[in-house]
């Protein structure tokens, strides 16, 4: 894994020799292939050239020593829990995949770190870590995956205690069923993650959210162990303790055990797509597909910046035959029908089940579609969409090889606000980047993710060229802190599903009232009386 970047050591994108774009490693559908388009589109997109900037090696001296609470790790060696106070395992899990976090370490600047990282391997193992960390006085850190995008894993630069990283990795256990759960950080977030941050995955139609396929949690807490006396689908036995646990991002205690809903893996699977003339009627057409209560198992629409965005990953063609029958889609869609390739835009779609009724359901999709002047665009289309999903995020590595940076957030919105709170999050973006200084329009987009009765959640990606500003982490995050603003001025959620860690923090009150904030902190204080989980998310 990287120690300063998305995913793994093998796996990333660069510019070869040739100048020509490429994906490296073999793990992927796109590893080992050209992408011709890319170095036009991400220099004609940010005004960037490929003057290289490359990221140093991991300097260990940098690393602050360890401030260790001896007894407490004497005792920890008596239970024979593993721990480490190795520099490069230190490093690794001080931080998520905030923007700030992956930047200071590409520029060699290393902050507070954990002074301990410790590996339970069973729930008896973190009950005997939470009691030695109540009894020296330890702030405790639970990690996963460590893919965080909320600043949840930092540690307090004003804590004075030992702090230690508690991984839950070697807690995990693979066997084999399906759950549906399928959030893009799939690969390397964990269950627990899930719980703790209330997850979303990609298939939430179908499969439900994180909290629709929990039935039962154990979670260790300074006062002990929280979980429910049995496994019934359903109780009412006062407000449900799990939704204490889910979305508490580490601030109250560490899950042990999860008991998840699994099903067979399907049997049939199909990708899908669909080209609209302009985002208004995808968006319309998905609202209708939400109404009628038959989205696929993942129904994604993407604006015009995003599909711009998307065509130029396209790997390489390998035939003359297949660059014609690419070029005779183009012909048929922008002048046989009329697309302005300016403003259409594109769904990608994934049906899941038993194959009969995929394909009635296909029909049903498509049909509702035709109405809102959408155009089957096929399978290759749908299923590069949601390949790209488990790439993008090198995509950010490539660019601050570069001198770009990016980021993306999230939000939920009503449907009859998601036009509006779409294009005046775009436009707020373009406004406070130019506002602050950055010299080259930025790239601002967005994509609906995922629909439901009620509305929908809209993912935003925006990225720059910092060439010029003296402190590029600055405007960005001012940027970011506008868009958010913008975001809850048109009633948009403060988090779907990336939650609230340190970065969003400030707006707790205005999210949950200010009386829901102080029943937040009684259950805190309660819970956790000494802040042994003290990484001072959401409060």
């Amino acid at each position: 894994m990287k120690w300063n970047g998305w995913g793994y050591s093998d796996s990333r994108f660069l510019f070869n020799k040739k100048g020509q774009a490429e994906f490296t490693g073999k793990r992927y559908r796109l590893s080992g292939l050209i992408l011709p388009s890319l170095k036009d589109w991400f220099e004609g997109t940010f005004g960037a050239n490929l003057q290289h900037k490359s990221p140093p090696a991991l300097n260990v001296s940098a690393v602050p020593p360890p401030n260790l609470n001896e007894s407490f790790v004497e005792e920890l060696k008596a239970a024979g829990v593993a721990l480490s106070q190795e520099p490069e395992d230190r490093v690794f899990r001080s931080h998520g995949h905030c923007l700030h976090e992956i930047f200071a370490l590409r520029e060699g600047r290393i902050s507070r770190v954990p002074d301990l990282v410790v590996w339970p391997s069973c729930h008896n193992d973190v009950v005997k870590i939470v009691e030695l960390a109540c009894k020296h006085n330890v702030c405790l850190i639970p990690y996963g995956g460590g893919t965080s995008v909320s600043s949840a894993l930092e540690c307090p630069p004003e804590e004075t205690r030992s702090i230690v990283s508690l991984d839950t990795s070697q807690m995990l256990n693979e066997s084999g069923y399906c759950t549906g759960h399928e959030p893009d950080s799939m690969e390397f977030s964990s269950l627990g993650g899930w719980v703790a941050t209330r997850a979303s995955g990609m298939k939430k139609n179908i499969y439900g959210n994180i909290e629709d396929l929990v039935v039962h949690i154990k979670m260790v807490t300074p006062r002990g162990v929280i979980e429910k006396s049995c496994q019934g689908p359903r109780m009412s036995t006062g407000p449900d303790i799990h939704h204490f646990i889910m979305g508490s991002e580490g601030t109250l205690g560490v899950v042990t055990e999860v008991t998840m809903k699994i099903r067979p893996v399907p049997e049939y699977q199909k990708y899908g797509s669909i080209v609209f003339p302009n985002f208004q009627q995808g968006v319309a057409c998905l609202r209708e597909v939400a109404k009628q209560r038959c989205a696929p198992a993942s129904i994604r629409l993407m604006d015009n910046e995003q599909f711009q965005f998307g065509h130029a990953l396209k790997p390489q063609v390998s035939s003359i035959f297949t660059s014609f029958l690419d070029g005779l889609k183009k012909f048929y869609i922008t002048k046989f029908k009329g697309f302005d390739p300016h403003h259409l835009c594109v769904a990608t779609l994934l049906f899941e089940g038993d194959r009969e009724k995929v394909l009635q359901h296909e029909k049903q999709v498509y049909d509702i579609a035709a109405k809102f002047g959408g155009l089957a665009a096929g399978e290759d289309n749908g299923q590069r969409g949601y390949m790209l999903t488990f790439v993008i995020a090198y995509l950010r590595d490539l660019g601050m090889d570069y001198y770009v940076i990016g980021e993306s957030f999230e939000t939920s919105v009503p449907w009859d606000r998601v036009l509006d709170l779409c294009r005046n999050v775009k436009e707020r973006i373009v406004r406070e980047c130019k506002e602050r200084g950055v010299q080259f329009p930025p790239l601002s987009t967005c994509r609906v993710t995922q629909t439901y009765d009620a509305g929908a959640c809209v993912y935003f990606y925006f990225a720059f060229n910092y060439r010029g500003l003296s402190d590029p982490i600055h405007v960005y995050e001012n940027v970011e802190h506008a868009a958010r603003e913008e975001i809850l001025a048109n009633g948009g959620s403060l988090s779907h599903h990336h939650g609230v860690g340190k970065l969003r923090k400030e707006w707790m009150k205005e999210a949950v009232s200010t009386v829901g904030l102080g029943m937040l902190k009684s259950v805190k204080e309660y819970v956790d009386p000494s802040n042994i989980f003290g990484n001072r998310n959401l409060l």
